[in-house]
């Protein structure tokens, strides 16, 4: 089957609601619960009741009437992001699968529906099950308000009046441009929440609680975009030695935060952009000596907190970067496109390589022959249905390859 036809059959019969789903006579989709223990970290929750989290009228960054009422509420209230349903594409059989891989998708993403042929790719290319993990307020982890394009294309109008010189403000990125331009902490506290809620379900597994996963399966990564960023933290901190053999595959991904370009009608305004780079990357040291919970788990006490600040700036903790990375250089490789705007392939190699490019991660650079961008690698249309299916299977090939 084509991509294009794989991709379309895929996103009609996916589905969050069924306990299985069967998709050929080789893959299975299965449906499990989560309930994330780390509310408590979410602005607004138990540990982090910070007095500049709530906006008054008198700050310059205030969203009022139905901006501040439907996405600027506290973290800790919204449910969705708390209790979720994951997918894992599997091979078929009842026995609990032996080998499985992470796949963490890109930022400002609301639907499963281009990664699912990515998926099922990976499940018949090496054999192992792929758990579609969400990123907190992300994906099914959002009020499906924040996705109702008609209340959303209002709330960018109002943007575009408050804030005259925004860039890229459409009705795909307000609600994440907004919440991270009132509060950039939050990309922060979410990618905390995140990466403890991924190491749950390691545990969870490890502890053989998990219906369709063995205690002691293998465990690799495969990742895009932002998603690399939480996955690079994951190997870097390897909690406990959960990671220390597993392998990364990254897809347009891998670079440090502040060598991003997000800045896209499908990612971020150039507000939201300003605000966050400013908080997490220029700031983010006075941030800490004046947030007690911030310093906390950005500091020593907190090794995966240490490696979220080294992966937001090329500048910061380098030498630390670079030696945990070169520690790992064979297990992890990155594809890259050469029109990639947003994470352009020379960052990932300045980042994965090092500064003196004396790192042997392996850096692909393929540049398809149709037009494509970072937020659609493979398009789905008919009028380049050939081009696109040699090129995905090109680019999954070498990933699967890797991954095996």
């Amino acid at each position: 089957m084509k991509y294009i036809d794989l991709h379309n059959y895929l996103k009609q019969v996916v589905n969050y609601e069924d306990k299985e789903i069967v998709i050929d006579d080789k893959v299975v989709v299965q449906n499990f619960n989560f309930e994330s223990a780390y509310r408590f970290l979410l602005p607004g929750g138990a540990g982090n009741q910070d007095p500049y989290e709530y906006c008054t009228a008198t700050d310059p960054d205030y969203e009022p009437d139905i901006i501040q009422e439907m996405l600027n509420k506290s973290d800790a209230e919204i449910m969705e992001n708390i209790k979720f349903r994951y997918h894992i594409f599997r091979p078929t059989g009842k026995e609990k699968v032996k080998e499985i891989i992470l796949l963490f998708h890109g930022f400002n993403e609301k639907y499963w529906a281009k990664y699912l042929t990515w998926a099922k790719k990976l499940v018949d290319e090496t054999g192992k099950a792929v758990i579609l993990f969400p990123i907190a307020f992300h994906m099914n982890r959002a009020p499906i308000s924040w996705s109702e394009s008609r209340q959303m294309f209002h709330i960018s109008q109002q943007r575009k009046e408050r804030h005259p010189d925004v860039l890229c403000s459409t009705l795909s990125n307000v609600a994440i441009s907004t919440r991270l331009h009132n509060k950039p902490q939050r990309f922060i506290w979410s990618g905390l929440q995140t990466y403890y809620d991924v190491i749950d379900l390691v545990e969870n597994i490890k502890a053989d609680l998990h219906p369709a996963i063995d205690k002691d399966a293998s465990i690799d990564f495969f990742s895009y975009s932002i998603g690399s960023f939480l996955a690079e933290i994951l190997v870097m901190t390897n909690k406990n030695g959960y990671f220390s053999k597993s392998k990364l595959g990254m897809f347009c991904g891998g670079a440090v935060f502040n060598r991003l370009s997000p800045v896209s009608k499908f990612i971020l305004d150039s507000e939201a952009n300003v605000s966050l780079y400013s908080y997490v990357v220029e700031h983010l040291e006075s941030h800490m000596r004046r947030d007690e919970l911030l310093r906390h788990y950005l500091g020593d006490a907190h090794p995966e907190g240490v490696n979220f600040r080294s992966m937001l700036n090329y500048k910061s903790l380098t030498e630390k970067r670079e030696s945990i990375f070169r520690s790992m250089s064979d297990r992890i490789m990155a594809v890259t496109l050469a029109k990639d705007t947003v994470v352009p392939a020379y960052e990932v190699i300045n980042t994965l390589q090092g500064v003196r490019r004396d790192i042997s991660i392996k850096v692909d650079i393929l540049d398809f022959p149709y037009t494509y961008k970072h937020e659609d690698p493979f398009p789905a249309l008919s009028s380049i249905a050939d081009s696109v299916d040699e090129q995905f299977n090109l680019t999954f090939d070498k990933i699967c390859s890797f991954l095996k």
